[in-house]
């Protein structure tokens, strides 16, 4: 038989198997010799008090063996199957394509960036010489934003697709098991690229294609349906069926979605900063005086206020992480935060963003599907200009924020292309930086300590969501407005993040599997 067993353990047992063993045999009432297998199903940390615990949650075989579960991705040759094009090798691009082979369907996947191994020189000149590729940089190339920003797992769209199946087939393509136990997953920059990798090498053996520096540059629309691509400014490809997965940062698509009269709306997002603090702070923040280690990885935090009617909320928590480049044109800063896989940086950095409302921005219209986009566009330009216009940031210490003084020196910083001190006050739209202020000295009140001179504000945190969302039919995607046409993941409005983003993708290719 197979019984289930929960646990409380002291964070400092949590590596001591015999105490784990002894623990459950007396939960369950059974000798030690009973039980031929221990499988861990959950796993996390509750530190709200000073006595750290594990949860865990273990399925117990007794007197019954354990099994493998089988192979969670099936193959099959598909390269004479019906195709559909797929734009963008983000996750939804990537589960869709996977999906698609599953479902006899024939993926074909045009990417405008490079392969994930040909993006880090693109990455190095960022952080080295300050320049930009449009088309390969951290949000665009084979695996998208998520591939070397962090790779974190954690979503709250459990009812909107096979979160379990996603999780599944990471593991199947080269992630730790891990991550089906933990709480918030997470698989690390370092580790993402050969992942994405190996799902790419089992498309391409199915009979699938996966194009790179093939940009969509056109579309054909002939009463509703969309019937052609036009690749590069060029050649032009017959498809009747396109998932459209290219990211929240595909502004050249939404302009030509729109140009083509495709549906489209300004959407609610967020902007602000990336904090960075030293990580041994925040884990004696976190785990009331002590440090990570051994028993306790390096300590995360959510946080969140109400400011003024909008929320104010940490995004893309980045424990022992670095602060990373992410601007996609010339002429902009952008920052965002990713983690190795041990979190073993020296440095924690997380977003700390505003809630902002179309109807709230200058020269808003309902009308405006671009007011949001411009909106975040300005201030990504400000800073470039305030930064010396370079992908150095413009940067200021924490209390200096607080009380709108320009900081005399800044402190070490995981971001490469460096800092430069400002007033962010005076760059970031008042809507924005005085709302920030306001949520800081609420979060100080959360964590004693968080307020210090010692961390440091860059700016902009400005690619948290899509600024443009592409409506599709209630979201039941049986009936696309532009028949054929189906707009998907982060880039459409309808997923927050690598999980949702996957979900998505698979959910397009099942309702397009079923008509």
């Amino acid at each position: 038989m197979i019984k289930t067993v929960d646990l409380r353990i002291p964070s400092h047992f949590i590596n001591n198997e015999d105490y784990i063993h002894a623990r459950i045999v007396a939960e369950l009432d059974i000798r030690i010799d009973d039980v031929n297998h221990l499988e861990l199903l959950k796993r996390s940390i509750d530190a709200r008090k000073r006595t750290i615990q594990y949860n865990l949650r273990y399925a117990v075989y007794i007197g019954e063996d354990f099994q493998e579960a089988p192979a969670s991705f099936t193959p099959q040759d598909v390269s004479s199957a019906p195709s559909v094009a797929i734009i963008g090798s983000g996750p939804a691009g990537l589960f869709a394509a996977l999906n698609a082979i599953e479902n006899n369907l024939k993926p074909i996947i045009f990417e405008r960036g490079k392969d994930v191994r040909a993006r880090r020189r693109d990455l190095a000149k960022i952080h080295k010489e300050h320049v930009v590729d449009e088309d390969s940089n951290y949000c665009f190339g084979e695996g998208g934003a998520g591939t070397y920003s962090d790779g974190k797992l954690y979503t709250r769209s459990k009812k909107r697709g096979n979160l379990k199946k996603v999780l599944e087939w990471f593991v199947h393509f080269g992630a730790d098991k891990t991550i089906l136990v933990d709480a918030h997953p997470h698989i690390g920059t370092n580790k993402l690229p050969k992942i994405i990798q190996a799902m790419r090498e089992e498309i391409i053996r199915c009979g699938g294609e996966v194009r790179f520096e093939e940009k969509l540059t056109d579309i054909k629309i002939e009463e509703g349906q969309i019937t052609a691509l036009q690749i590069n400014n060029s050649t032009w490809h017959n498809f009747n069926r396109v998932i459209l997965a290219t990211g929240h940062s595909a502004r050249d698509i939404f302009e030509l979605l729109h140009q083509q009269n495709v549906a489209m709306e300004a959407k609610p997002f967020a902007i602000g900063v990336r904090i960075e603090h030293a990580q041994d702070l925040i884990d004696e923040i976190q785990y009331h005086g002590q440090l990570s280690g051994e028993d306790l990885p390096p300590a995360s935090y959510s946080l969140v206020a109400q400011v003024e009617g909008m929320g104010v909320y940490s995004f893309c928590m980045c424990p022992g992480g670095i602060v990373a480049p992410c601007a996609t044109q010339p002429a902009e800063v952008v920052t965002n935060g990713w983690s190795p896989s041990k979190r073993n940086n020296p440095y924690a950095n997380s977003g700390i963003v505003v809630q902002v409302e179309p109807k709230d921005l200058p020269n808003y219209s309902p009308n405006d599907p671009f007011v949001a986009l411009n909106f975040q566009r300005m201030v990504e330009h400000d800073c470039w200009v305030a930064a010396g216009e370079t992908q150095a940031v413009p940067a200021q210490r924490l209390m200096d924020f607080i009380n709108g003084k320009v900081s005399s020196n800044l402190p070490e910083t995981s971001y490469q292309p460096g800092l430069v001190s400002v007033d962010l006050n005076k760059v970031l739209p008042d809507l924005v930086a005085r709302r920030l202020r306001k949520a800081f000295l609420e979060f100080g009140k959360k964590m004693n300590g968080f307020l210090t001179n010692a961390a440091v504000l860059h700016a902009p945190e400005s690619r948290t969501s899509s600024p443009v969302k592409i409506p599709r039919d209630n979201e039941s995607l049986e009936h696309p407005f532009v028949a054929g046409l189906y707009p998907c993941g982060e880039g459409a409005g309808y997923a927050g993040g690598i999980i949702s983003a996957a979900i998505d993708g698979m959910r397009c290719i099942d309702v397009i599997a079923e008509l």
